[in-house]
């Protein structure tokens, strides 16, 4: 069941299937299962994100993140637009984790590296960070996330992140410039706003 898309391990019985990720400038078909975010369709946030935000530049390097990758679409992504970049797609859940594996190898994306958050080297800083944030885990929980992976943009480096208005966008743009650095609303629509951090140093 969605409700424990960010639990470690997922207790809901497996349902595997497969979803397609279409944007104008690629398409990828993803694996996804029971007790994942979204398993029956790419959430419409994760692909405004990817069509509205920011894409890398093609030759770029990275690194990037994913934060809370789920099945992968965002990495995957990524990895397919810049596909020299080293692209790290971090996700609590296991299941999540197996499965965004498995995407990355079909689509040929070497520089897709899945990680659970503790196995991030300490000492790496990104050169981006995009992510579709899993506001459900509540936002004492929400808060201690974005603390602990948006300081580690590289300098001059941003973030954007893909929230509901009726999940707290607004009220989240506003805790997120006065505790991490400038935030501004790149896009508003179909009731989602793509948001871009740059940490203040």
């Amino acid at each position: 069941m969605q409700q424990h898309y960010f639990s470690a391990r997922p207790s809901s019985p497996s349902k595997p299937g497969t979803v397609d990720l279409v944007l104008p400038d690629l398409r990828l078909t993803l694996d996804t299962d029971a007790g994942v975010f979204s398993p029956q369709g790419v959430d419409a946030g994760t692909k405004l994100l990817l069509l509205d935000g920011p894409a890398p530049d093609a030759a770029a390097a990275g690194p990037f993140l994913d934060l809370g990758c789920g099945y992968g679409p965002i990495a995957c992504a990524l990895g397919r637009r810049a596909p020299d970049a080293e692209v790290w797609a971090v996700d609590v859940n296991e299941r999540a984790r197996e499965l965004c594996v498995a995407n990355a190898d079909r689509a040929g994306l070497d520089g897709v590296r899945v990680a659970a958050p503790e196995d991030v080297p300490a000492d790496l800083s990104f050169a981006g960070i995009w992510s579709n944030p899993p506001i459900r885990i509540g936002k004492p929980a929400l808060h201690a996330l974005l603390l602990d992976w948006l300081p580690r943009l590289e300098p001059g480096a941003k973030a954007w992140l893909v929230v509901h208005k009726h999940l707290g966008a607004d009220s989240l743009a506003g805790w997120l410039g006065a505790s991490i650095g400038p935030t501004t609303r790149v896009s508003s629509r179909a009731g989602y706003r793509i948001l871009e951090v740059a940490p203040d140093r």
